[in-house]
């Protein structure tokens, strides 16, 4: 089973899939959690190179850094543990390039699906958990988090809402597999949802 968790800057996506990743494991299931950019030591590398401030880094550019990372990922990490019936939780996918360098940057969309078939090998998330929230209440809590921005982050707030955007526009293309939770509640609540979403899917398809 391969669950991603979306969403804007600030979220707190990385705190509910940490949260549900320490949940499964307490129930016994075998889970790798991961993220994009990075998962490998390559991925990693680049992920440095991405979101490192200042750096200058054009649109197609970025977006062939994110496939090379990708690739690297899908085919150390992803699929093997897949292979092995593992649970894959992954902070961002695949739908992160179409928001980020599609809608955000303006990179053509068959550009990024031609790509994306060739990163990915095939490989669909079974559930995508987007949480979304407010661009200013996630701004802000990134700013409250960490005390600075990276080269993302500091992207101005119109950059910021197109993601936002993009993401909503996703959701509702894609329904069966998107799940849309509210990311504006509690932390405790908002795993709650999360938890009872995930756990009627495993029951469901017996994993």
């Amino acid at each position: 089973m391969f669950i991603t968790f979306e969403g804007i800057e600030g979220s707190g996506k990385t705190t509910q899939i940490d949260l549900l990743y320490r949940y499964l494991i307490g129930k016994g299931h075998d889970v790798v959690k991961t993220r994009e950019p990075g998962g490998t030591p390559l991925g990693e590398s680049i992920r440095e190179i991405l979101t490192k401030k200042g750096k200058e880094i054009n649109p197609l550019a970025e977006t062939l850094l994110m496939m090379a990372m990708r690739s690297q990922h899908v085919e150390d990490v992803i699929i093997p543990a897949l292979r092995q019936k593992k649970i894959v939780l992954c902070d961002r996918f695949y739908d992160a390039t179409y928001a980020y360098q599609g809608y955000g940057r303006g990179i053509d969309k068959d550009i990024i699906d031609y790509l994306n078939k060739l990163a990915t090998k095939g490989v669909t998330p079974d559930l995508t958990i987007l949480i979304d929230c407010l661009v200013e209440n996630g701004l802000k809590r990134k700013i409250e988090d960490k005390g600075q921005m990276d080269r993302f982050e500091e992207e101005d707030i119109s950059f910021h809402k197109r993601i936002r955007e993009a993401y909503q526009r996703l959701s509702k293309e894609d329904t069966e597999r998107f799940f849309v939770v509210d990311g504006s509640g509690e932390i405790e609540k908002i795993h709650e949802t999360i938890r009872n979403r995930v756990d009627n899917y495993i029951e469901s398809h017996r994993i």
